[in-house]
């Protein structure tokens, strides 16, 4: 386990902690579901993201670029 992951561990337990000795509303749902939920939908962003990232790109051809202009209209 990195540090990087142990700081942001503590942190969110001292702002939960605080958010409660405060009375002040938690930032992030305060029900098991509703955290898991959260937790599911970071890592499906993320494994799509890897996936479509692994994947070659088989548009490119069709793709301007920034001047719009395609391998067709080039030539």
């Amino acid at each position: 386990m990195n540090w990087k992951f142990c700081v942001g561990v503590l942190l969110a337990l001292a702002i939960g902690a605080g958010c409660r000795w405060l009375g002040v509303p938690v930032p992030a749902p305060p029900v098991l579901v509703g955290a898991l939920l959260v937790v599911a939908m970071t890592s499906g962003y993320t494994l799509t993201d890897k996936l479509m990232a692994s994947r070659p790109a088989r548009n490119t051809i069709h793709c301007g670029g920034p001047t719009g202009d395609t391998r067709e209209t080039r030539s």
